[in-house]
């Protein structure tokens, strides 16, 4: 389990089961019980689990009693506590369909196909106002056959997030691709929420053809680069594909160059130098990268400036902004820039991870020779994506010197890289 936030809450074990026992009037905050059910989903004990348990079968129609007993069971899924199945199951009749959702959720975190349990969830297919794409997740994620007639008849929803999950599903499970490229087709969605859903969909099809795709998707490098390298494990375990076919494709999501994707928005007319400035700290990074290109295209020789600005005022705070910035002062070839780089680069803030790698491809694109043992150092970071977007950084600064340092890295794909595949 991700222990990263396991301070979050300044709890400790005892305190979370004596919060979770006391009624919610009895309390300061009466949110504090959803804090300790939430809390105890990183102590894998008999007596955190059985605390959850108790919660889970509380009745209270409260709020603040009903989203404290959602929590229990996504903890108790988190826990993968097989012992809490009859009591979590015996939520899926609730009349609340979010606790519902987080007992569809937690079957499918602990994993045991109960054919009894599955069939129960395949008949709320069937009930209006559930969340089917959670629903279709597990049924897929536990390989329930039966379920696939249930689940074909989500193929023409309205709601492309349920259509893509149904189709996905049903080719997994029926090993039949035919209709998968309807969600290949929603990598171009306007919605960023579909096109960060399909990938998943993609992923968990276990479609490898996708991988060209997905690296052309325009949403965060993050999700990109999950499904390529989760597709590409499983296609090379089953001999299906080569690092080489992959490759081309992992440099340009790493690279991240707004030109190597297909964007699903346009501009009707030139828009201001100050309106693109303002698309960098979108949401939908859809909108993100056709700023940067437009920028890139449209304002060559204000954009630095307007950058820089925007890094004083707000960027720096702003994880997203951060990395377009970065990203985009090395493609503007921006050398005074070369400090305010670096210093990115050394960012160890973990919401500002991903602005580590634009500095890395940032000072690859400067050609500044100064950079070179800076990006070798992170070649024995942990962090795949820094690791790898510093081996083309190097390449790219002609440096070739460091590489046996990945030689026995334990992701096939850096070693892929640095042509030490074994």
């Amino acid at each position: 389990m991700d222990r990263r936030f396991f301070n979050l809450f300044n709890l400790t074990e005892e305190q979370a089961i004596a919060l979770l026992k006391t009624p919610s009037e009895q309390l300061e905050d009466p949110s504090e019980r959803y804090v300790a059910a939430a809390q105890l989903a990183y102590f894998s004990t008999e007596s955190s689990v059985n605390a959850l348990i108790e919660v889970a079968q509380e009745q209270d129609t409260d709020l603040y009693n009903r989203i404290t007993r959602r929590k229990a069971l996504e903890s108790l899924g988190r826990l993968k506590a097989t012992q809490a199945l009859p009591v979590i199951s015996s939520c899926l009749s609730d009349e609340d369909c979010y606790t519902v959702e987080n007992a569809v959720w937690a079957v499918g975190e602990i994993g045991i196909p109960d054919d009894k349990i599955l069939a129960e969830i395949t008949q709320l297919l069937n009930k209006p106002n559930q969340n089917y794409r959670v629903i279709i997740q597990t049924l897929g994620k536990l390989n329930y056959q039966p379920a696939v007639p249930s689940i074909e008849q989500f193929f023409q929803a309205e709601n492309p997030n349920i259509a893509s999950v149904a189709i996905a599903t049903v080719a997994r499970l029926n090993k039949d691709y035919r209709a998968i490229n309807q969600v290949v087709e929603f990598l171009q969605h306007s919605n960023v929420e579909t096109r960060r859903g399909c990938i998943q969909d993609l992923i968990d099809a276990q479609y490898y053809p996708a991988i060209p795709n997905i690296a052309q998707c325009p949403v965060s490098l993050v999700f990109r680069l999950r499904g390529i390298r989760l597709l590409a494990q499983s296609g090379f375990l089953e001999q299906k594909i080569t690092f080489a076919e992959v490759e081309p494709h992992l440099d340009r999501v790493i690279n991240d160059h707004p030109n190597d994707l297909e964007l699903v928005h346009e501009y009707d007319q030139k828009p201001s130098l100050d309106f693109l400035i303002q698309e960098l700290y979108n949401t939908d990074f859809g909108r993100c990268y056709l700023g940067s290109k437009t920028l890139l295209e449209c304002y060559p020789d204000e954009a630095a400036s307007a950058l820089l600005k925007t890094y004083d005022e707000q960027a720096h705070k702003d994880y997203g902004a951060h990395y377009h910035v970065i990203k985009l002062l090395g493609w503007l070839n921006y050398a005074p820039a070369y400090d305010l780089i670096v210093e990115a680069l050394y960012n160890l803030a973990p919401q500002f991870q991903k602005s580590r790698v634009a500095a890395v491809i940032a000072l690859g694109q400067l050609g500044d020779q100064r950079a070179i043992p800076l990006i070798q150092e992170t070649l024995q970071t942990h962090i795949f994506e820094l690791k790898y977007a510093g081996l083309m950084a190097l390449e790219k600064l002609g440096d070739f010197s460091r590489r046996e340092i990945l030689a026995k890295d334990s992701d096939w794909l850096i070693r892929a890289k640095t042509g030490c595949q074994t």
